[in-house]
């Protein structure tokens, strides 16, 4: 998530399902409206500390992280007092009455969260990171990465990616450096918005000679 900061004009982040738990590189992401992170490992809802400043978000997925806690109706009502700008939150419409209730009920956040040690994308070991690693959540971070990538693919004029390319993984790949595969996938992908036809001509080629120079090794191999 760290490209981030380098993409002041971002209009779409996708990054469900990849154990973010700092959103510090989001906030000078000024043109951001729509972002994803649904399922991470993002703890403290002061994390919205980075977001109140952006003035165009205006869709947010945050859902199924720590951070959500078990009173539902407190935790939206924060994020909507904090972000009133918000239209939709965790697939969900925001309703005027809500904005005023949440100036009740909801907590205003002032200060950003203390920080962690942790790396983003490589969490420390825990019982929780140790239950994602099962076949189950493998798979599902494999279709919110595949769909999330081919959604930005599709507004990229590009073709979707298929699923037999895309999880061509080798069996002993650590989750961890699967998860930062996936983050290098979808840096790359938001980056080339930023390109101009010259600079995306440049990648096509390099894309081109990067295949073939794989193809030979793998013929070499056989």
């Amino acid at each position: 998530i760290s490209i981030c900061r380098d993409l002041p004009n971002i209009e779409v982040i996708t990054f469900s399902v990849n154990g973010i738990s700092d959103l510090e590189p989001l906030n000078q992401c000024q043109n951001l409206s729509e972002l994803y992170l649904r399922k991470n490992n993002i703890t403290s809802l002061n994390e919205l500390f980075y977001l109140k400043n952006l003035p165009r978000l205006r869709v947010l997925w945050l859902s199924e992280n720590p951070c959500c806690g078990s009173d539902p109706h407190r935790y939206r009502m924060t994020v909507l007092r904090n972000l009133p700008s918000l239209q939709k939150l965790d697939n969900q419409a925001v309703t005027e009455e809500e904005l005023s209730q949440a100036l009740v009920d909801g907590e205003e956040i002032t200060a950003p969260p203390a920080r962690r040690s942790v790396e983003n994308g490589c969490p420390e070991s825990t019982e929780s990171s140790a239950a994602e690693s099962t076949t189950e959540t493998e798979s599902e971070l494999l279709n919110f990465s595949l769909e999330e990538t081919n959604k930005i693919r599709e507004e990229l004029g590009m073709k979707p990616v298929p699923r037999d390319k895309f999880s061509s993984f080798s069996p002993r790949e650590t989750d961890c450096n699967r998860k930062k595969r996936n983050n290098v996938l979808n840096a790359i992908l938001l980056l080339m918005k930023e390109l101009d036809a010259e600079g995306l001509e440049i990648v096509q080629q390099t894309v081109g000679r990067r295949l073939q120079a794989f193809r030979k090794k793998e013929l070499q191999e056989e």
